[in-house]
């Protein structure tokens, strides 16, 4: 038996002929692949955590195969049957949904790009001048982040620090990596308000080597895109 589940000690005159019933216990694996299931819904809006209904299918079947072997000491086939369903049915549709959301979301006309290629190649020999990727310069591209929360109190913004993930940024201080900012000035949208959600921008891409002061008063200036989509 799986040590997530554990039998507790059973006597034969417990369920003898006496009145005794014999105690059965719950399977822990089936009660964690139902509460698994619950939270796979988050794998709907974070394909990360799709390895939540992973692990609750791994569980429910541990739960079902326990369940077979030991049908007098444990019970639970209801939650393990909904937990391993439900984690089922939550990973091929979450699969399903960001796979389609990837391969539909870049408009036309713009190249898809990550912040890994934004990243120093190394040094110019004899300089601190970083390598950077020039070759996207000019570029129509479209790349998703967070909005820096330096601007967090401007209300709606029209000129915004793109960073890849929150951690970069140090809960709103200076990132690390000027290679991880991305000065973008709408040149269309009225402006957009603040928020924690990943945003998907695009624009022309221009690769500078002018560091000076960017929104929120970091410093930065190596990439500037000028987005005519932002959503």
């Amino acid at each position: 038996m799986s040590a997530i589940d554990t039998v507790p000690d059973v006597h034969d005159d417990e369920a003898g002929d006496d009145g005794f019933v014999a105690y059965r216990a719950l399977s822990k694996a089936a009660v964690m692949s139902l509460v698994l299931a619950f939270l796979s819904l988050l794998g709907l809006v974070f394909p990360t955590l799709l390895v939540l209904p992973i692990v609750g299918v791994i569980l429910g079947f541990i739960a079902l195969k326990n369940l077979r072997r030991y049908p007098n000491e444990l019970t639970g086939r209801v939650p393990a049957v909904i937990g391993t369903f439900g984690c089922l049915v939550l990973l091929t549709g979450g699969a399903a949904w960001h796979t389609h959301t990837y391969l539909t979301e870049v408009p036309d006309g713009y190249t898809r790009i990550s912040y890994s290629q934004l990243q120093s190649k190394g040094m110019y020999p004899g300089t601190n001048t970083p390598i950077l990727p020039e070759e996207l310069d000019g570029k129509r591209v479209f790349i998703k982040g967070y909005v820096h929360p330096g601007v967090s109190s401007m209300g709606r913004i029209r000129k915004f620090i793109l960073v890849p993930d929150m951690g970069t940024c140090c809960f709103g201080g200076q990132p690390k990596r000027m290679t991880d900012m991305i000065e973008v000035t709408l040149t269309k949208s009225k402006g957009i308000q603040y928020n924690l959600r990943k945003r998907k921008v695009g624009g022309i891409l221009h690769v500078r080597y002018q560091v000076h002061k960017v929104a929120g008063g970091l410093k930065g200036g190596l990439y500037e895109l000028k987005a005519d989509y932002v959503k």
